[in-house]
């Protein structure tokens, strides 16, 4: 039998090993365009910081890389004192945005695992920038290729070389559908579906409204011209919320052109960007959300904020929107505007409490970083083999060894 001594030595050393297990060290690499949470429409920024304060408040050391007006509960660490687009910066200007990846990645050997986050085009530097990283690393593709883009509809052919880095890269898709999508053959370690935080999202007690809501970014992929058809023709008042991207040409003509004129003040009104308060009111209050997307959109937001809330979707079958809306329990899901049209008038028959349930089990914050969590150990498994010999620990033999070329022989160099 061991001392007493010796059995209470290893059982706090055992539960430190159980610690070290259970809670990881975690570094979150941002996107530096908008900051974190977003003062209006951000939705990856959004999601990485629902993300990252139910890591932290689950009891993991998390780091978040982000401009210094980022708010959050980890440990912030900044490059630059605004993020870029509130800087004056525009999507088309990469250089301080490959500085912040690259001094960011800078410190990969200080964490457990480094997550990224590919969203716009300069978040592609992020493929070669990781990919030879000792450190185990995992990238969100919270966005659809191609990423070599312009604002103003210009697309490139540049994605493809990236793919040379893409093999050790490990990714996580934001939903089936997305990772469907991809034309390239990348290395999906996982699916994990965006989650919000239950307590922020509570129904406020209010006496519910007539209206119907649209909410989101003013473009269109998004269906605002259709949303507003569908209200019209259903005789139901509709209130859209959002921003038009002033940076946008695209954004900018399709508000003046199609979208404005449709707005009376009474039965279509826009109120124009919300915070996050306004949002939760708002979509409190509403009869449901109308969501007619027209592209495939890889997860949808807004769909199971509405939801949180108790407020019933009605929307297109497009992107992730069948693996977010139960038809005929949260929501409904129609083909054209004739039948969300049709089905406007049966809103009421959705159980608003249900509804919200059906998100916490399945879109709360508490579920994705839990999901999260065990795609980091099954990457950190998988890269163990890969940590053996890491350029670093080969340098340092080297340099200790009295015979160089006799330890060249017998050290053999990392591979990727």
């Amino acid at each position: 039998m061991l001392p007493a001594c010796s059995v209470q030595a290893g059982g706090r050393d055992m539960a430190a090993l159980l610690l070290k297990d259970k809670y990881m060290k975690i570094a979150h690499v941002a996107p530096p365009w908008i900051a974190i949470p977003p003062k209006n429409y951000g939705g990856t920024e959004i999601v990485i910081s629902n993300l990252v304060e139910e890591q932290v408040a689950q009891g993991h050391d998390v780091t978040l890389f982000a401009p210094g007006d980022a708010r959050t509960s980890a440990k912030l660490v900044s490059f630059f004192p605004r993020s870029l687009i509130d800087s004056g910066v525009p999507w088309a200007a990469h250089l301080k945005a490959y500085y912040h990846l690259h001094k960011a990645l800078a410190h990969a050997d200080e964490f457990d695992i480094v997550h990224t986050h590919l969203s716009s085009s300069a978040d592609l530097y992020i493929f070669p920038l990781s990919a030879s990283l000792a450190t185990p690393h995992v990238t969100t593709l919270h966005s659809r290729f191609p990423f070599d883009r312009l604002p103003d509809g210009w697309t490139g052919d540049a994605d493809q070389y990236y793919m040379d880095w893409a093999a050790d890269v490990p990714m996580v898709a934001i939903s089936e559908r997305a990772r469907k999508e991809v034309p390239f053959p990348l290395n999906f370690v996982g699916v994990v579906h965006h989650g919000l935080p239950m307590d922020t999202f509570k129904p406020v007690p209010k006496e519910r409204g007539d209206h119907f809501v649209w909410l989101g970014r003013i473009v269109p992929d998004k269906g605002v011209h259709l949303a507003i058809e569908a209200a019209q023709r259903a005789g139901v008042r509709l209130i859209l919320a959002g921003i038009v991207d002033q940076h946008a040409e695209e954004s900018l003509k399709y508000y003046r052109e199609v979208v404005e004129p449709l707005i009376d003040g009474e039965q279509i009104q826009y109120i124009g960007p919300v915070n996050m308060e306004q949002k939760i009111d708002l979509l409190s209050g509403a009869r449901g959300f109308l969501n007619p997307i027209v592209w495939e959109e890889p997860f949808g937001m807004v769909m199971i904020e509405a939801m949180a809330l108790g407020c019933p979707v009605i929307a297109f079958p497009r992107g992730a929107a069948p693996e977010i809306i139960v038809h005929g329990k949260t929501g409904f899901l129609v083909h054209d505007v004739d039948e969300m049209v049709k089905f406007i008038p049966r809103i009421d028959e959705i159980d608003r409490a249900a509804t919200r349930r059906h998100v916490d089990r399945h879109f709360s914050a508490r579920v994705m970083a839990e999901k999260y969590v065990k795609i980091y150990r099954k990457v950190i498994a998988l890269s163990k083999p890969k940590q053996i010999f890491t350029e670093v620990t080969r340098k340092k033999l080297l340099a200790g060894a009295s015979n160089v070329a006799a330890l060249k022989t017998f050290v053999p160099a990392p591979t990727s």
